[in-house]
């Protein structure tokens, strides 16, 4: 019979993601009067918010007897066990054991640094544990901005984060895989000019399409005619995509002003790894209302969330069949996967950067 392995020896290695790094951890809707518990990076979290609103996250395990802290109750002080009672401080230090005046100075947890901003919950991944983040957390002021209304929603995906990556970065295959929504002629997809850079840790991918007819989700949010001028422009950076997409009236206005009116469609897609094979997606939409129609962004919501069941679909099945195929599944590049490959070289370079 093998011994069993001490549980000091069990630990989950966040070394093949990106550390010291922000990510998402959900969004501020999410945390009520119950903590949640997820993994992000292979560290197995607890959020919660106290009744002053006030957002913690330590590691989800109570260090007496190893229960997931996410079991627990959420308190005025912190976060209480739910097995044998003991409240944690939202810094990880253990405050009160029931039934025991002494607290040893071991009796603490791993906490996080954690931020909430424009509705969006981020958490910092240090490298060494502890670590403080040297940046503020992202800025996404759509969420904030009275021109749009939006929603939000999540998924759990059995599949590695940079297919998404690949998936948000090549809106290419719109035209073949989201005709009901927000696809489109897949010629004029296929064979939109598209201009692709890099500057740091960011990539960018641009692509217009005048004269395009518009698709059905357009259509239902906005008054088109026939053709309308149409534009995608998707800013990636390790945490998450921003994705701003639409279309305006021919002869209204340049495609390429950055003020342009129209229909506007702005995407934020939170992409955090739970593991090597699997990860979270949060995502929201904003939208604008045209002045001549009703209100239109449940609709709009609609269509969109099935838009990603959809992408969720070619997604899980492309995982399968490279799991299938193991090494044969070798890749074929075109050229719509310059934006996905430069994504791919700077998340590569940030792991090699890691040091650990």
């Amino acid at each position: 019979m093998n011994a069993p392995i001490p549980i000091h020896a069990i630990k989950n290695s966040s070394a093949a993601f990106p550390l010291d790094q922000w990510y998402v951890a959900g969004f501020s809707s999410e945390l009520t009067d119950k903590p949640i518990g997820r993994t992000y990076l292979n560290q197995k979290v607890v959020l919660f918010r106290t009744p002053d609103g006030e957002v913690s996250a330590l590691e989800d395990r109570c260090c007496h007897k190893s229960l997931p802290l996410s079991c627990g109750k959420v308190e005025s002080d912190g976060l209480r066990c739910g097995y044998h009672g003991l409240l944690f401080n939202g810094a990880g230090q253990c405050t009160q054991i029931p039934g025991q005046d002494r607290i040893p100075a071991k009796a603490k947890v791993q906490s996080y640094h954690v931020k909430e901003r424009n509705h969006i919950i981020w958490i910092w991944m240090p490298k060494v544990e502890g670590g403080a983040p040297n940046v503020e957390p992202p800025e996404y002021p759509h969420h904030d901005n009275p021109m749009y209304k939006w929603g939000s929603g999540k998924y759990h995906y059995n599949t590695p984060w940079q297919l998404i990556h690949d998936n948000l970065l090549d809106l290419s295959h719109l035209g073949y895989v989201h005709l009901k929504t927000i696809g489109g002629d897949a010629h004029m997809h296929m064979n939109a000019p598209t201009t692709v850079t890099a500057e740091g840790n960011s990539v960018k991918v641009v692509r217009h399409m005048p004269g395009t007819t518009p698709p059905p989700t357009y259509k239902a949010a906005w008054i088109f005619g026939d053709t309308c001028d149409r534009w995608q422009e998707i800013e990636f950076v390790p945490s998450h995509l921003s994705i701003w997409t639409g279309a305006i009236e021919p002869g209204k206005g340049a495609i390429d002003d950055p003020n342009r009116g129209g229909f506007h469609l702005r995407g934020f897609h939170g992409i955090t790894p739970e593991t090597e094979t699997s990860c979270h997606y949060f995502w929201s939409m904003c939208s604008n209302k045209h002045p001549d129609m009703p209100e239109t962004i449940e609709k709009v919501l609609q269509q969109i969330e099935f838009t990603f069941n959809e992408d969720q679909g070619v997604i899980h099945d492309q995982h399968q069949n490279m799991v299938a195929f193991g090494e044969r599944a070798t890749w074929l590049d075109i050229h719509c996967d310059a934006g996905a490959n430069r994504a791919r070289r700077v998340i590569e370079r940030l792991v090699a950067e890691n040091g650990l």
